[in-house]
């Protein structure tokens, strides 16, 4: 048996009797502030161990959400009408998806950028009939309009049918024959000296630029319907009218004048091939496509299977509202996120609320061109949980002249590095040692000053002494 008096012997905190010690003011004063000290360091120590870190690494991409990447958009276009813009994708491997209208929706919008009404649908897609007349067989039986007898005319009948076309637009040609035999026969059942109720006329777009231009006029031909008494907007001052995307033979156009003749006196239904035509040349594109994660393109654009486009007159002009890639992230999540890693997220919406304008300093046919470089943002928590998957990209933007229709253009392209981060946890033991060791340093210092103060202290009384003897 090991003696108590050997066990002693290894006792590295031997005792003072409490009659050999002396207390101080300076070592009260030390204790106060030792004790202080402790208690502001193990705060702080308790503070970084309960505190998330993050560590960020470049990895090979190892997606688990699929071979496709969903776009989410909102752009306005102000001089882009709704009757023909277009949502096209197209990528490096041949994908090409012309006009997606399932996930895409289109507003008209006025020169603030503000919804004018309910969502604008499209007419029927269909083959347009142009019919077999020959346009030297039949005199012309439409009416030219002008911008000095427009207003004038289109007041003086119940309806007024408009073909607004370009002498050089081949679709306009085709219709001419037809248009012109149609309008005789209607002036022939419904004289207008006589009977008045309805009268087809054509504004030649090339020489009345103004007008075409004020009734919203971007693709040849239009047919327009203007309504005696409701064709004026009062609130907003924008002709509503509508479009006609029936086909355009003779038996078809005459068809449905008759049925607009009828429609003034019998209210019923509307059985024309017509739909109200945007109230302004603007327009609102919101929605989202799904695109392989190849090189690729989003082109919005002016498009149809029966018009004819004039590239100088088109405009490109637009402001961004939204343009993300991914996932939608919740704000709430990624506010949580913000506040552990403060930086992601600021490349997301990268080209949120700005405006891309030509100004026409740059000429026509200007295409506005976007490249995107898009990187995949990953953070995993503690235990390896995916908490946020998002994209990040970084846009470089241009105008360019080009002899094709007018386009803008979304170049993205993605990368093959992914970054990851991840949340790191402090160690409890690492935790306790660093505790250990505030308490260990703060009581060791404070014993050493304490100690060369009380020295300090009693060496200056003796030295006073000695004076005084």
């Amino acid at each position: 048996m090991i003696s108590q008096s050997k066990l002693k012997s290894v006792d590295f905190y031997r005792k003072i009797p409490r009659d050999l010690t002396e207390a101080s003011l300076s070592g009260a004063g030390l204790s106060i502030i030792a004790a202080l000290s402790i208690m502001f360091l193990f705060g702080m120590e308790l503070s970084n161990y309960l505190s998330v870190t993050a560590s960020t690494s470049v990895i090979v991409d190892k997606s688990s959400d699929g071979d496709f990447l969903r776009i989410d958009f909102n752009i306005s276009f102000p001089a882009l009408s709704c009757e023909f813009a277009s949502v096209d994708v197209s990528d490096v491997l041949g994908t090409n998806r012309l006009n997606i209208t399932k996930t895409v929706r289109k507003f008209s919008i006025d020169r603030d950028l503000k919804a004018i009404g309910s969502e604008f649908h499209s007419g029927p897609a269909h083959d347009i009939n142009h019919g077999d007349d020959i346009a030297e067989e039949y005199s012309e039986g439409s009416i030219p309009l002008t911008s000095h007898n427009f207003d004038r005319v289109s007041h003086m009948y119940p309806i007024v049918v408009v073909n607004f076309y370009a002498p050089w637009c081949p679709w306009c040609t085709r219709l001419k024959p037809s248009w012109e035999k149609a309008a005789k026969i209607i002036r022939e059942r419904y004289n207008p000296e006589i009977d008045g109720r309805i009268i087809l006329a054509k504004v030649d777009c090339t020489e009345e630029g103004d007008l075409c231009r004020r009734n919203h006029i971007q693709g040849y031909p239009s047919i327009r319907i203007f309504r005696k008494g409701s064709d004026l907007r009062e609130d907003h001052g924008h002709h509503e009218h509508e479009t006609y995307y029936g086909d355009r033979d003779t038996e078809s156009l005459v068809k449905t004048m008759e049925t607009l003749v009828s429609q003034i006196f019998v209210e019923k239904g509307n059985t024309t091939d017509a739909v109200k035509a945007p109230l302004t040349g603007g327009c609102r594109m919101e929605g989202f496509v799904r695109v392989k994660k190849v090189p690729g393109n989003l082109i919005i654009s002016a498009r149809s299977g029966v018009h004819s486009f004039d590239a100088s007159q088109m405009n490109m002009s637009h402001f961004i509202s939204h343009l993300s890639f991914g996932r939608k992230i919740s704000t709430q999540v990624m506010s949580d996120v913000k506040r552990m890693i403060p930086y992601i997220g600021l490349s997301h919406d990268r080209l949120n609320g700005r405006s891309f304008i030509n100004h026409r300093d740059a000429g026509a046919n200007v295409t506005i061109e976007h490249y995107l470089q898009i990187v995949k943002t990953e953070v995993l928590t503690r235990n390896l949980v995916k908490l946020v998957e998002e994209y990040e990209y970084t846009a470089h933007s241009s105008l360019m002249q080009n002899l094709e229709i007018p386009v803008a253009k979304f170049h993205f392209e993605l990368s093959p590095m992914q970054v990851l981060i991840t949340e790191n946890s402090k160690s409890f033991s690492h935790f306790i040692t660093n505790i250990c060791a505030i308490i260990g340093g703060v009581f060791t210092v404070a014993g050493i000053l304490d100690s060369i103060l009380h020295n300090t202290i009693r060496l200056m009384k003796k030295v006073e002494l000695g004076k005084n003897f």
